[in-house]
């Protein structure tokens, strides 16, 4: 193949670059390439058949971008590595696949003109990096999202911080996470969607056609990645990285479940995760790679390690050398190595050894090679490299207030006694307290490369700007995150007898959660539930901010505060997002994707557990029962809880015959009324229990949920359909069933509470 000779200038001008690619004759060959097809056409196969071994692995191998920005860096663990050059000099030997976390199109340019002009085998790199809740952009942590029960808006966000991402060279996000989880101690719940599989499922989904828009080939789309594959959520005590002991039928009805909605919706990669499962680490889990992901789902993309994951079998004691560990990862079926560099140093030898066939090497490239020709890379390698978008397709006007839209949709409240909010916004002197009262930390959250809070705007310019006074409004700190301030409380008792209202924020900072960020006692920080307890001495009517990421046990005077509300991270627009709530511009709308459990130690809680042989009856607590000493089996706020600033009643359940036929449908009706003077969104939630089943069944599982506009005084009719599917689950052969007889069913406004209810049957054909 003919190549024309690059200078170095031309090599860091994208114009000249695209213009070099654009008169190849590589390009025509790869325009056969069908963008809706995973199979190689003859010209890009035939490049396997001219690789070396090494060029192959270098095809499965991706490394940290050595040009990057500090928050990269911070954010994984350090590992030795090379300058830019020496990055470059790996692309230009074939040993590089791509990189992740670097430092925009002008870094991707340079590397990917090498790979296009310099390297042997012309195979474009794939950018990839941790767009997780945003990119400048930032939107609500993922769980805070969650609490919108929107999933449309879980689309939309993904769609906005796919277009950012992809404008500065980015092919591929390492995300969504869907990982269920269930114990509020882990940190990397704040990643994923919370405790239910159905809303997980939702949003899974949602947040893959997001970020992978229209086509793959388009140039704002980016790949997305399901991720921690499989069980990742459910570490023993919450502890990051640990180890998973749970049975087949738990990860076939609770964590497979939105894996399969994301690889439905078409996302063509997903990573292994960092734990083990009964013994085996899943990056050398081959029932988990090959024989369910492969051959009993037909998943037709890549698996890529976690980072490092590889290099960690041998910290598991799974493997006993670098070498051991790269044959066990890839022979179970993980494609692509992350950072470790195992695949590129020991793969060439276990081929030429016959250790590991080259068929599984081919196939493996073949792989990747498939996915970078649906994301158009051989088509063209420059497609998301143009400096102009970097600069425009961000932080538009239109994207900041689609992260205002999504931080208001995403607060939860979960108290309101005699109906303090929302505020007014004149005539009221407000003392704003705590350290999350101002300034611009702590508001993108955790699992953020790109964004800044510097970028981002905090709660007291928010409510400034809400009041029709902003010289009305004080800000005192009174304590730090986790730590006393000299004075601080007392400033914070001034603060509040000279005003008329006090809004308390407290809470986690954003390095409480994430990944490694576990936490023993789930609870609001001592330092600031010390402040709390002396401001509501006070006297004065308290609304507390809560900023968190995961499901908190309140405890004195936070919880006896009348009006709570729960607002996570909420990104580049959280003071205005917050103010919309406060001052009523916006009602509530959030509802909770988490249980918050009434101590830590009910931990890990979550609403669709089984009821035991001894549950305890309605009432009071009584002895030899499933329960804790003093405090009854239930959360505090369930999963599904929120406020609205309406007043809404659930009346009417109808349910037609109460029959569900075996190949039909039963309607579940009910009415849902706003009686209060302002209007509401309330989310409808469908709740059902299978009474006596095969398998022991959960108190209660979500089936469906829809969100309505209620205006003041106005009743709307809500229908769900259920079909025999819906009620399915994995019987005791492991393969899913579904029996005949008797189920509860809830119209409700959360997982704890009755709405209206009734039952229906089943019946076989």
């Amino acid at each position: 193949m003919a190549e024309q000779r690059i200078t170095r200038r031309a090599a860091l001008m994208g114009a000249g670059a695209i213009a070099a690619w654009s008169a190849s004759p590589a390009r025509a060959l790869m325009r056969t390439m069908g963008a809706e097809k995973l199979a190689l056409p003859g010209d890009i196969e035939s490049l396997i058949g001219r690789m070396t071994v090494t060029e192959k692995a270098g095809q499965l191998t991706i490394m940290a971008a050595a040009w990057a920005g500090g928050a990269a860096t911070a954010l994984n663990p350090p590992s030795a590595g090379g300058s830019f050059d020496d990055q470059l000099d790996q692309v230009r030997k074939g040993r590089l696949t791509g990189v992740f976390n670097g430092n925009g199109a002008e870094m991707a340019r340079r590397m990917q003109t090498v790979a296009m002009r310099e390297a042997r085998i012309k195979v474009p790199l794939i950018f990839a990096a941790d767009v997780i809740h945003g990119f400048r952009t930032v939107f609500p942590v993922p769980l805070g999202e969650a609490a919108s029960f929107d999933p449309d808006l879980a689309e939309r966000t993904a769609r906005a911080a796919g277009e950012e991402a992809a404008a500065a060279g980015i092919d591929w996000t390492f995300a969504p996470m869907v990982d269920i989880a269930r114990d509020a101690r882990w940190g990397r719940g704040v990643e994923g969607a919370g405790e239910d599989v159905l809303l997980g499922e939702r949003m899974a989904a949602a947040r893959v056609r997001g970020f992978q828009g229209k086509a793959l080939t388009d140039n704002n789309a980016v790949l997305s990645c399901a991720k921690h594959f499989a069980g990742y959520g459910a570490a023993e005590a919450g502890l990051d990285y640990n180890t998973v002991d749970i049975s087949e039928r738990t990860l076939r009805d609770v964590y497979f479940p939105p894996f399969e909605a994301a690889f439905d919706a078409g996302s063509l990669s997903t990573m292994a995760a960092f734990n083990e499962i009964a013994g085996i680490p899943a990056t050398a889990n081959k029932w988990l790679l090959t024989d369910v992901l492969r051959d009993e789902w037909g998943f037709p993309g890549f698996v890529v390690s976690d980072y490092t994951g590889d290099e960690e079998l041998i910290a598991h004691g799974f493997a006993a050398d670098a070498r051991q560990a790269t044959k066990l990862a890839f022979m179970a079926g993980v494609d692509m190595s992350m950072q470790s560099g195992f695949y590129i140093e020991h793969l060439p030898d276990l081929v030429n050894s016959g250790e590991v066939p080259m068929a599984r090497l081919d196939q493996a490239v073949r792989r990747v090679l498939a996915v970078k020709a649906r994301l158009g890379l051989f088509d063209e390698p420059f497609r998301r490299i143009e400096p102009r978008r970097e600069k425009t397709w961000v932080r538009t006007p239109e994207k900041l207030a689609l992260a205002r839209e999504s931080g208001r949709k995403s607060i939860v409240m979960l108290k309101n006694d005699g109906d303090l909010l929302p505020l007014p916004a004149k005539g009221k002197k407000i003392a704003l307290i705590g350290p999350f009262a101002s300034g611009q930390h702590d508001l993108i959250g955790p699992w953020c490369v790109y964004g800044s809070n510097d970028q981002a705007v905090d709660l007291a310019t928010g409510v400034r700007a809400a009041v029709a006074d902003p010289s009305m409004v004080s800000v005192t700190q009174g304590s730090n995150v986790e730590k006393p301030v000299d004075g601080g409380i007392e400033a914070a008792i001034a603060a509040a007898n000279a005003a008329d209202i006090v809004v308390l924020a407290i809470g986690e900072s954003q390095n409480m959660s994430g990944e490694a960020q576990s936490r023993t006692a789930v609870v609001v920080p001592e330092p600031q539930q010390a402040l709390a307890e002396a401001v509501a001495k006070t006297g004065k009517p308290v609304v507390v901010l809560l900023k968190n990421g995961r499901g908190l046990a309140l405890q004195g005077a936070v919880l006896d505060a009348p009006a709570i509300l729960v607002t996570w991270f909420l990104g580049s627009e959280t003071g205005p997002a917050i103010a919309d709530i406060l001052f009523g511009k916006e009602g509530p709308s959030g509802r909770l994707p988490i249980s918050f459990p009434q101590a830590s130690g009910q931990e890990p809680y979550y609403y669709a557990h089984k009821s035991t042989g001894r549950p305890n009856p309605e009432g009071p607590l009584q002895p030899y029962k499933a329960h804790y000493r003093g405090i009854s089996n239930e959360a505090r706020f369930a999963f599904g809880h929120g406020l609205t600033y309406g007043d809404i009643a659930y009346s009417g359940l109808s349910l037609g015959d109460a029959k569900l036929p075996w190949n039909g449908a039963l309607t579940v009706q009910a009415t849902v009324t706003n009686r209060g003077k302002r209007a509401a969104e309330e989310v409808v939630q469908l709740y059902i229990h299978d009474r006596a089943a095969s398998i022991t069944r959960p108190v209660r599982q979500l089936k469906g949920f829809q969100k309505i506009a209620l205006a003041p005084g106005e009743s709307k009719q809500v229908s769900f359909t259920l079909r025999r599917h819906d009620l399915q689950f994995i019987g005791q052969d492991m393969k899913p069933t579904v029996e005949p007889g008797a189920f509860d069913v809830w119209v409700a406004p959360s997982a704890q509470a009755d709405g209206v209810s009734g039952s229906f049957d089943l019946v076989s054909a």
